[in-house]
């Protein structure tokens, strides 16, 4: 028991050095580097980008690939709109006051040019594997393009760790314990549901995975939005201060009100940066794993198709949760993480803390089949595709376990092994930012070449 305490006080420290300020000022230096490179693409071709994403259409069952882009967007989306969303936003304001979320949304802003590079490298590097599926993510690009297999298979090692704590027993424990308060129901009832749920779904491998998070994410993402959006509009007049009240705060920190404890500029921004990265993943080279599995010969597609990822979970969830917690007035009511959010909705219209306990077991549910996937093309990257059918039995058993069990020393795992994740990833994003310009400009090249192609062709046909 000794030698377990010992463990996980030196797992913690590894993981405050890990998420330590070098390295979210790294993750938040390599979304900025990157914006300017690509010329803050991540703005000009947003709506776009929400059309490649949202729209079906018809090619995308000619190309190669698994998973269609909405379905890849979807996998992607499963595994990081998750508890992040609800514990996440909740506690960097409660800790850094109000201001946290715009540093939230600063991360994000930033964050969409990391998503949109490590997609376009996991397309570009990407390979077909013994089963004919596509295997991609930092652990390809890193080998292939940096020629440094070493630093891929550091990848491959931490992030199959990482999906045990952060895509596995944190979320059947943070499940567990909401349905336990909320309902009554007995964790061990809870946790042998979730393992059979989990098991009739990641056993069927991608293809599988991408059809139900392509049901289930959007289903959950307007189910919570709905309860917050009904919380906003009641308060609609008090929106537009609300807003400037959290750019006020960004800046200049409230001090202790009710049972909140004050707050400086630094704690705002560490907070907000934190968080916002936890809930995002931008740049801990997670969801670029998913991006290779899209059905397309454009790395540019998907990329423009994953960068609405972290728009999607960032501006638009963090901040329906964040305004909830704000427009109440309960942010300040000294709670935190999950339980804030639960007050927040409650307090907003009777039965609101429901919609916290269902978007949270919906989210946790669609984070551990997003991750199991991370995992599992992880290991196949370092042992080969017949390891990948133990892995993914292995990962169903811990789903169970995770319900049950105490988890200050899983979380302190899954928080150390997900910054040693970035590292590689970040040093692959910055040596590799010349092959991710030079595909965006050939790209929008021959989109403008069919453009004026098409344009010749229309008057043409006029003049006929």
């Amino acid at each position: 028991m000794e030698f377990l305490t010992l463990l996980d006080g030196l797992v913690g420290k590894i993981g405050a050095f890990a998420w330590g300020p070098p390295m979210l000022v790294l993750l938040v230096g390599t979304g900025i580097w990157l914006t300017f490179s690509l010329r803050g693409l991540q703005f000009r071709k947003l709506w776009y980008a929400l059309y490649l994403a949202l729209v079906k259409r018809k090619e995308e069952t000619d190309e190669p690939g698994d998973i269609t882009h909405f379905q890849a967007l979807m996998t992607a989306l499963s595994a990081t709109v998750g508890t992040g969303n609800i514990a996440g936003v909740a506690t960097a304001i409660a800790v850094g006051g109000p201001g946290a979320l715009f540093w939230m949304w600063m991360t994000g802003l930033v964050g969409m040019a990391t998503k949109y590079a490590e997609a376009v490298l996991a397309v570009k590097y990407r390979v077909v594997d013994e089963n004919g599926e596509m295997g991609g993510g930092p652990m390809y690009y890193i080998s292939k393009g940096l020629n440094m297999p070493w630093l891929g298979t550091l990848f491959a090692i931490f992030a199959s760790i990482a999906a045990f704590g952060i895509g596995n027993m944190v979320q059947s424990n943070s499940v567990a314990d909401a349905v336990e308060a909320t309902y009554g129901l007995s964790p061990y009832i809870t946790g042998l549901v979730l393992t059979v749920l989990t098991a009739a779904v990641i056993l069927g491998g991608i293809k599988k995975i991408g059809k139900v998070t392509g049901l289930l994410v959007p289903v959950m993402i307007v189910f919570y939005m709905a309860g917050a959006s009904y919380i906003i509009l009641i308060k609609i007049a008090e929106v537009p201060a609300a807003l400037a009240f959290i750019v006020e705060q960004a800046f200049n920190p409230t001090a202790a009100v009710g049972g909140f404890a004050g707050s400086t500029i630094m704690l705002a921004v560490r907070m907000g940066v934190a968080r916002g990265v936890f809930s995002n993943e931008s740049g801990l080279g997670s969801a670029p794993i998913a991006a290779a599995a899209a059905q397309t010969k454009q790395p540019v597609t998907q990329a423009l198709v994953s960068m609405t990822q972290t728009f999607i979970d960032t501006i638009i969830v963090c901040t329906m949760t964040g305004l909830v917690l704000i427009l109440t007035g309960t942010w300040s009511s000294g709670a935190t993480g999950a339980e804030l959010t639960t007050i927040g909705f409650g307090a907003g219209f009777s039965g609101g803390e429901h919609v916290v306990t269902i978007g949270l077991i919906l989210f946790a549910y669609s984070t551990i089949l997003g991750w199991c996937y991370y995992g599992e093309k992880s290991i196949e990257y370092l042992f080969g595709v017949k390891a990948v059918l133990p892995y993914r039995i292995v990962f169903i058993c811990f789903v169970g376990i995770g319900a049950i069990a105490k988890l200050s020393f899983v979380w302190n795992l899954s928080d150390t092994f997900n910054g040693l994740m970035a590292i590689p990833n970040l040093v692959g994003l910055l040596l590799l930012t010349p092959v991710v310009v030079s595909e965006t400009k050939k790209y929008f090249a021959r989109q403008e070449e069919k453009s004026a192609s098409m344009e010749t062709s229309t008057a043409t046909e006029n003049e006929k």
